[in-house]
């Protein structure tokens, strides 16, 4: 019997005394994973969560490991929208062009293109984010196919519905695996952004606290004057600028980015119109201008819109002592010079000593050098029978200190030339 009873209780199960590992070691990465976010100022969030806003797609471009995905991921969670992810190198062009389905009758009703099943998901959703992961990935076929779904939204039959937002995300060729470049009719369907990892931030985050991804706050007052104000920049410059309306880049590498044309133009006038109802920031704009549109014509256009609000020079000489001068000395330089441009065009001997009256005012309220190329423009203007001005007197002193301090500086850059 006691051999018995020995044999039993060594059979018999043993109860745990503590929790099995797995589970334990699932509670350690819970409590890593649990984050939360914070209100924090980010100008590239800023830049995606606008270009969301205007439904228009969005491509980061940013090294692996960089944190593409994660940014999407916590703004998909910040906006309460379903996140979809459909990495776009692993699929066939039928996966977004739809797939053929044969019915009892083909002839007389065709072959209808059946969507996959996440688009179908979306739809019933009517709302969501869709992820399309490592673009740069994709061979030319699957980048032709998802032309369409890009631009219009359409998979096969299938329509996704306006809740549905998306963003795209590829890494550079150089460290994309098998990365293919991104065609031309493709990558101008995108706003086009830089992604890259601000310090503070990750470490910030590393430490549970992530920047809080919220959509940018359209002010109703401000929607009519936000859309003229869009319109009346981007037309007003690609009317001074007819060759930028179309330009597709001679390098095929370009071709892969933000290049300007009519569709890119329409995105960038969208854009402008909800970052001026918006108030963001001009490093917002900037980011979504270029994106859009390329570095140089972006940038172009933002000048031409900072002068946009410039006083015209008709105004200014009509009241010298009223008049306003814009702080920043780009713009200043542009009111000066639009000043003497109108004195040329219409010389009088009037509006001559007006026009100094103005320059007198803008050495008392600004940079000395500002009104260098001015005065001297201005002062070869001057006709036979028309007196020299009291205010000549008042700029020759500063024209003279700025044009000694510049021919000091050709010396010291001759003399280090001559030392090398």
């Amino acid at each position: 019997m006691s051999a018995l009873t020995s044999y039993v209780s060594t059979d018999a199960p043993v109860e745990p005394t503590h929790a099995p590992q797995l589970d334990v070691a699932a509670e350690l990465l819970a409590l890593l994973g649990a984050t939360t976010t914070e209100p924090r100022p980010d100008t590239q969030l800023e830049a995606l969560t606008l270009a969301v806003a205007a439904d228009l797609p969005v491509l980061l471009w940013g090294e692996p490991g960089i944190g593409k995905t994660a940014a999407l991921t916590q703004l998909a969670a910040a906006l309460d929208l379903p996140l979809t992810t459909v990495v776009a190198s692993v699929h066939e062009p039928s996966d977004f062009s739809g797939l053929p389905i044969v019915g009892d009758d083909p002839a007389a009703q065709g072959v209808p293109m059946a969507p996959p099943d996440w688009a179908v998901r979306l739809v019933r959703a009517g709302r969501g984010l869709l992820f399309l992961d490592e673009l740069s990935t994709a061979p030319p076929a699957v980048q032709a196919a998802l032309l369409r779904l890009v631009l219009e939204r359409r998979i096969g039959t299938l329509r996704l519905p306006p809740g549905v937002r998306i963003v795209a995300a590829a890494n550079p060729r150089s460290s994309a695996a098998d990365g293919w470049e991104l065609s031309a009719p493709l990558a101008n369907r995108f706003v086009h952004l830089q992604w890259a990892h601000d310090n503070d931030v990750v470490v910030r985050g590393l430490g549970g606290i992530w920047p809080r991804a919220v959509l940018p706050r359209l002010d109703p007052a401000l929607l009519s004057e936000a859309a003229t104000f869009a319109r009346r920049a981007v037309c007003g410059f690609l009317t001074a600028r007819p060759g930028l309306v179309h330009r597709l880049p001679s390098n095929e590498g370009r071709r892969g980015g933000p290049w300007p044309s009519p569709r890119s133009w329409d995105m960038t006038l969208r854009l402008v119109a909800f970052a001026t109802a918006a108030g963001v920031s001009r490093d917002v704009l900037s980011l979504l201008v270029r994106g859009t549109v390329g570095d140089g014509p972006g940038l172009e256009l933002l000048a031409s819109m900072d002068r946009m609000d410039l006083p015209d020079p008709e105004v200014l000489l009509a009241d010298p002592a009223a008049a306003v001068l814009p702080e920043r000395g780009d713009l200043r330089q542009a009111v000066l010079d639009g000043v003497v441009e109108a004195v040329r065009r219409r010389p009088k001997k009037a509006r001559w000593d007006a026009a100094w009256a103005l320059l007198v005012r803008a050495l008392e309220t600004g940079a000395p050098d500002l009104v260098v190329v001015p005065s001297t423009t201005l002062a070869a203007l001057r006709q036979e029978d028309w007196d020299v001005p009291a205010e000549i007197e008042r700029l020759a002193g500063a024209v003279s200190v700025s044009r000694r301090a510049d021919q000091a500086a050709a010396r010291v850059v001759a003399a280090a030339g001559n030392s090398r």
